[in-house]
């Protein structure tokens, strides 16, 4: 007997003036991580006070509608779903299994509307930054001229597709700072603002309004319909869009490849977080540190527990180790075939991430 995805419906809106709680001093999100690996900041510089009794999730009204991207003389385009905004409990209940001690405690979390690529970055997309052929034709137009003056990455030393495919297959083996990259080259390209999901969105989007598991249910050998992994994939990723979508509409969500977002990974992160406040749009930002980031959603290669919709894990150096670079490239991960991402465009972007890039330089030391 299987278990039905638990939702909830869209919920009204609440005005933030009638919440309870009290604004507290920006300071207060500035929170410098030991070391300084990374701030913890509520994005809207204040905490609203999270009301004993409100059923979580809450969906917003959708105010905005998806479309599909074209990039400017090519034929690629791809498609971005709209996104509600709303307030959930992010992280995973403690009786939920396979459940990881990363995954909580819960805390209560709301994100602004934004737009999600409706499947991960594939190669088709991926190649036209990674190109840059000598006899190509100068940029003509500013947007061209800013997207030709964003960093490309070093040649990989091997396939980079590490024998998986091509055509219509997600990009994979990159680095978080690589991953960053692209999106400021696409955002140039295009002149739309393109970027990682913060964890928070990530989770938020991959629910799609449930409470349970997966974004279908809770029982995992309904899996195969929704995702490839280590029971189906054959050990290799698969083209995009080929399994059922969550009930947003977003494909590979569970598994494929697993999934950058744009913070800091931590083992106790979510211990950061008040559990009874509602904090808008934390995360972790990222530094000039390659390590550790989060990854999200679980790959080809992992079991049905790391597919879960509050699944967590974290960058390290071991998705390296085969490279003979010295120092290691700080663009692609010779040991992390399973590793990819998709893009986000928010609806209004939050202060603290507008124009952020990466900080990771090639003399950075690797760590």
């Amino acid at each position: 007997m299987t278990t039905p995805a638990r939702s909830v419906s869209e919920g009204r809106h609440t005005n933030p003036k009638r919440q309870r709680g009290t604004r507290i001093p920006r300071w207060r999100f500035g929170l410098v991580w030991p070391l300084g690996v990374a701030c913890l900041l509520g994005l809207s510089g204040a905490v609203i006070d999270w009301q004993r009794g409100r059923r979580l999730p809450q969906v917003d009204p959708l105010t905005h509608e998806s479309y599909t991207e074209h990039i400017s003389v090519t034929q690629v385009k791809f498609d971005m779903i709209a996104i509600p905004g709303g307030s959930y409990r992010m992280g995973s209940p403690p009786r939920e299994g396979g459940r990881s001690n990363d995954e909580g405690p819960q805390h209560p979390v709301s994100v602004r509307p934004f737009w999600m690529g409706q499947c991960e970055v594939t190669w088709d997309e991926f190649d036209l930054y990674l190109d840059r052929p000598p006899n190509r034709k100068r940029p003509v137009t500013a947007a061209a001229k800013i997207a030709d003056a964003v960093t490309r990455p070093t040649p990989s030393y091997a396939d980079e597709t590490f024998g998986h495919g091509r055509e219509g297959i997600p990009v994979l083996s990159i680095s978080h700072h690589m991953a960053m990259e692209y999106c400021r080259w696409l955002s140039a390209k295009t002149g739309k603002t393109y970027r990682l999901p913060t964890e928070a969105e990530w989770e938020w989007a991959c629910r799609a309004g449930t409470t349970s598991a997966y974004s279908f249910g809770d029982d995992p050998d309904q899996l195969g319909e929704y995702a490839w992994f280590e029971k189906n994939s054959e050990e290799l990723a698969h083209k995009v869009g080929q399994k059922k979508p969550n009930p947003w509409g977003l494909h590979d969500m569970h598994g494929n490849v697993a999934e950058w977002c744009l913070d800091h990974y931590f083992a106790d992160a979510y211990r950061r977080f008040p559990g009874d406040l509602l904090t808008p749009g934390a995360v972790l930002l990222p530094t000039a540190k390659c390590f550790s980031h989060v990854v999200r959603g679980g790959s080809w290669v992992d079991s049905a527990s790391k597919l879960r919709s509050s699944a967590r894990r974290g960058s390290d150096k071991t998705w390296l180790r085969r490279d003979p670079q010295l120092p290691p490239s700080i663009w692609w991960l010779t040991d992390a075939d399973f590793v990819g991402f998709r893009v986000v465009r928010p609806v209004e972007e939050y202060p603290e991430l507008k124009g952020l890039r990466s900080k990771v330089m090639r003399n950075n030391p690797l760590e």
